[in-house]
């Protein structure tokens, strides 16, 4: 009985921790502007998914660059959730090209539904057009493109996120075996701009075990556990 209870107990902390890690990648160039961008989706076993969006494109010259966007499919065809979290770092960048960081704060994305999936958006709330997500600059400072001045000193642009942001989400359904179809990035304080959006590219993602591995593995233990159970016995 106590070894049934051992296996059951194993079998109960592996699926517990069970999750999956799927990741997307967009390096591209948009409109003549380089951008650079990941979301990594971890899908767990509570019906939450994390997502860490990242802008990687360092020295951005122009607000076209960075990350305002990210519209997801999942494989269960959620189309509906609740933002349970977010968060990311202000940065603060200077007429100069000069930044100062500041608090890490609520993000003030939202998510919304769409047609066989889900967004998280920062241009559909009163946040916008602030809190958009900016890579590293290029040296000390960030460097606009002549006469754009989008970036630097951009009153209503800043503050801006820097570097990352993180968001959970509470979606009915997702489960560690939930995996993520597709990925769009989109960029820039535009939301109808024909050359803001980039496809991501998934990435050969590591898969968990499916219940079924867990179960060998509870199994196995427990065949273990009784053999050593029998050896003490015949000793005595």
């Amino acid at each position: 009985m106590k070894l049934s209870r051992f296996a059951v107990f194993l079998l109960a902390s592996c699926l517990a921790a069970s999750a999956a890690t799927i990741t997307y990648d967009a390096n591209t160039t948009l409109g003549g502007n380089p951008i650079d961008a990941t979301a990594t989706f971890v899908t767990n076993d509570n019906g939450t998914l994390d997502i860490t969006l990242t802008d990687l494109q360092a020295n951005p010259t122009t607000v076209a660059q960075l990350i305002s966007d990210l519209d997801f499919k999942l494989s269960n065809g959620a189309t509906s959730g609740t933002l349970h979290s977010s968060s990311g770092q202000e940065i603060t960048v200077n007429s100069d090209g000069t930044f100062s960081l500041g608090s890490t704060v609520a993000t003030g994305w939202a998510l919304n539904s769409i047609s066989g999936g889900l967004q998280l958006d920062v241009l559909g709330t009163t946040t916008a057009p602030s809190h958009l997500i900016i890579g590293p600059p290029g040296g000390a400072t960030y460097h606009d493109k002549t006469g754009a001045g989008s970036i630097a000193g951009n009153g209503p642009h800043n503050p801006f996120l820097d570097g990352t942001a993180m968001f959970t989400l509470d979606v009915p359904g997702v489960t560690s075996a939930t995996t993520v179809t597709s990925a769009i990035f989109s960029f820039g304080t535009s939301s109808d701009c024909d050359l803001c959006t980039a496809p991501g590219t998934p990435r050969n993602n590591p898969t968990v075990p499916e219940p079924g591995t867990y179960v060998m593995i509870a199994v196995g233990l427990g065949l273990v556990g009784l053999a050593q159970l029998r050896r003490s016995k015949a000793t005595r």
